[in-house]
């Protein structure tokens, strides 16, 4: 089939690679003149495991191509994926839409004949129904124009793998021919035997919401149990994995950290709670504030554990902080709660040196005031205590003998728990875990 995907960040750079994997030709809409050359070389401007190599190979066959005209797009495609952004609205609260009805105004005017729109942005429930109407009073076709919404579930850092092989598709539609161009566009994956569920757009808006929001929910009650953990000398991870072992909770998702961020969970949650309030749902509102608040407190409970390692106040000490970006796997450092402990450790008057094997550019133009270094060693160097912010299996698996000779004294704070306590202890350090019982001084 002929595809468009309009918007090239990090939902539809790696879209626009999946669909031509799966055998589509492929044309991507990008307004960055500069993004869209990077692409048609078949460069990667985001870090994805396995997105340069299929950039390379579908850029260099002719078969994935960018552009910054929509028109192009209009007039070449039969298939137009919209993976534009839908950031948090000046309220701070509910999405902002403006990119998905500006993208959606400028495509319409330019169809012309029968084709599918399929949203894949994360929208407030109704967002469909008002695009439908829309597009089919802008579009030259009108009403031979069909809008379905096919909410994305892409976790970063996993995105090619999640594009190809998801664990269920999501189609809202309100026609049997929307649902046959799902099903078409997607074939490789139904044949491969993934799940596909068709509903309403309105079920499937709140799908990707409630799925989002139920996960920063699992986040947050296991991180409020970690400092359940930390104050009763408990381990959180055996607590875990007896947790796990109930096939109604599972254990996935239910690692104990600093909090969740990125592009997507903090404003989804934010956004389904207010959904929850405009929708009248009084009791579901304050039990997703709960969890936001208990996020929002992360960093603070994180400095809390770095100055009980530390035995003091962190003024004037000197921090090695690994890691920038909001979790492994991704260069992408929005509303990271590593860099929001950097940035309050500075601003408790502690010297902070940021080491991200893959985010230092991108953590460095959001917070020029901290210091950066391009190596564990360099960043450790000095140091009165490490302390990993990011999950990165590169610091899992780093020379504790080595490193120990380079900081000024042997404290690691571990609050991803990602660490081999004993073998760090063995070379010397003392180990302080999130929600494990801590040494004794």
């Amino acid at each position: 089939m002929r595809v468009s995907v309009i918007g090239c960040g990090h939902l539809g750079i790696p879209h626009a690679a999946g669909m031509a994997q799966l055998g589509h030709e492929v044309i991507g809409v990008e307004l960055d003149q500069a993004r869209v050359d990077r692409l048609n070389r078949g460069e990667a401007p985001i870090h994805e495991a396995g997105l340069p190599e299929l950039l390379a190979k579908h850029v260099g066959s002719g078969q994935l191509r960018f552009t910054t005209s929509i028109e192009e797009a209009a007039a070449f495609a039969d298939v137009h994926f919209l993976a534009v952004g839908t950031p948090i609205d000046a309220d701070g609260r509910s999405y902002d839409p403006g990119q998905v009805y500006g993208a959606a105004r400028a495509l319409a005017s330019h169809l012309t004949r029968p084709c599918t729109i399929i949203g894949k942005s994360t929208v407030t429930v109704g967002t469909t129904a008002h695009l439908t109407r829309l597009v089919h009073k802008l579009a030259p076709a009108g009403q031979a124009v069909e809008v379905v919404w096919n909410p994305e579930f892409l976790r970063e850092g996993h995105a090619v793998e999640d594009t190809l092989h998801p664990d269920r598709l999501v189609a809202g539609v309100t026609s049997a021919e929307g649902e046959k161009t799902v099903r078409e566009v997607f074939a490789p994956i139904l044949a491969d035997g993934t799940p596909l569920i068709v509903t309403t757009p309105e079920t499937a808006e709140l799908i990707k919401g409630a799925a989002n929001t139920f996960l920063g929910l699992k986040i947050s009650f296991i991180n409020a149990v970690a400092d359940m953990c930390t104050q009763a000398g408990a381990d959180v991870a055996t607590l875990v994995g007896a947790l796990g072992m109930d096939p109604r909770i599972g254990a996935g998702g239910m690692q104990p950290g600093i909090g969740y961020g990125g592009g997507c969970l903090p404003k989804d949650v934010r956004a389904f709670t207010a959904s929850a309030e405009q929708l009248g749902a009084g009791d579901a509102a304050v039990l997703l504030q709960a969890a936001e608040r208990i996020n929002e407190n992360r960093p603070a409970a994180a400095l809390r554990l770095i100055e009980d390692a530390l035995g003091r106040p962190v003024a004037g000490a000197r921090i090695a902080l690994w890691g920038a970006s909001f979790k492994a796997g991704t260069n992408d450092v929005r509303e990271s709660p590593s860099l929001a402990l950097a940035a309050l450790l500075h601003a408790h008057d502690a010297t902070v040196t940021v080491h991200d094997p893959h985010a230092n550019p991108s953590a460095l133009i959001r917070h020029p005031e901290l210091d950066y270094a391009d190596t564990l060693v360099e960043a450790t160097a000095g140091a009165h205590a490490v302390v990993i912010g990011t999950e990165w299996p590169q610091f899992r698996d780093a020379d504790p003998v080595t490193l120990r000779e380079h900081a000024a004294f042997p404290v690691v704070v571990d609050l991803r728990n990602v660490l081999d306590a004993d073998r760090w202890r063995e070379a010397g350090w003392t180990v302080h875990q999130l929600g494990r019982p801590q040494p004794t001084r």
